[in-house]
């Protein structure tokens, strides 16, 4: 199948009464069946790559809120390698998650200098990211023009599902707490068409971050949503969980320590499995 392609069997609309895990394993089995799936393989129990991965991420440039932004986050998944090469290509700041928040929130990507082509090539992938980045710390001073996320599966109303294990919606939680993101800062989604489907907004919680801007192989969707993204962290709900004892903040100044105590406290929750951390 072309990278261009719609999915032969289009799955347009999840069955009523599914759970966020069911549309999940519908995509990953969908695209697997289908042989859309790219490297690594299996996708089951990740944000899927997908063939056409780099044409859809190349729709970017193509939006407006990409021309005037200066600093990009791009998540570390495979299916946003071609966006993180772009935003290197066009001499954006580029700030890439650490792999499941193990030592700090977020890296800045800064290449070789004159390096381009495949210099930049290889910044861009997961080993790139590892070898050429700098932590950028709580206290410095970011400003986040634009979010790009994986996802497993989006509605065109701009509600995503993630993976399951709640990173990119605590990544934002945690920027908003920290003042690097707002409510009108932007955000991005690269998938193939077939994870482009509607399901309830019931599925939806508090923490689950939503869409502005939705780019596959073949369209470019503006989603309008009008869910409010996370406002920041739901503290009453982290303190609860297995592992948590970050006190909630009192006051604006207060923040980043307990910012600090969380991300001590998800890279021990990560020696234990994912599953102590809020599903997305």
């Amino acid at each position: 199948m072309g990278p261009g392609r719609v999915c032969p069997v289009a799955i347009c609309t999840a069955t009523p009464g599914v759970s966020k895990q069911d549309i999940r394993e519908q995509i990953w089995n969908h695209m697997e069946a289908q042989d859309i799936a790219d490297f690594p393989r299996p996708v089951h129990h990740r944000i899927p790559n997908f063939k056409g991965s780099y044409l859809a991420g190349q729709r970017l440039r193509d939006l407006e809120v990409f021309a005037r932004t200066q600093e990009v986050k791009v998540d570390p998944d495979k299916p946003l390698e071609g966006v993180r090469l772009l935003a290197l290509q066009s001499k954006k700041t580029l700030l890439v998650p650490t792999p499941r928040l193990r030592s700090g929130l977020f890296n800045r990507i800064t290449p070789p200098p004159g390096a381009s082509g495949q210099a930049l090539r290889r910044c861009a992938t997961a080993q790139g990211v590892r070898d050429f980045s700098t932590p950028v710390g709580l206290d410095s001073s970011v400003l986040v023009d634009l979010v790009v996320v994986g996802s497993v599966a989006v509605s065109e109303r701009g509600w995503r599902i993630g993976k399951g294990e709640g990173y990119a919606d605590l990544e934002y939680a945690m920027m908003v707490s920290m003042g690097a993101v707002s409510e009108r800062t932007p955000v991005v989604t690269i998938v193939h068409d077939c994870q482009v489907l509607d399901f309830p907004e019931a599925l939806l919680e508090d923490h689950d971050l939503t869409v502005d801007y939705i780019l596959t192989p073949t369209r470019v969707i503006a989603t309008g949503c009008e869910r409010p993204k996370p406002a920041g962290i739901i503290w009453s709900k982290i303190p609860g969980r297995p592992g948590w004892h970050c006190p909630v903040p009192r006051s604006t100044s207060s923040v980043q320590p307990v910012l600090s105590c969380c991300l001590e406290t998800l890279a021990g929750l990560c020696r234990h499995g994912p599953e102590h951390i809020a599903p997305r």
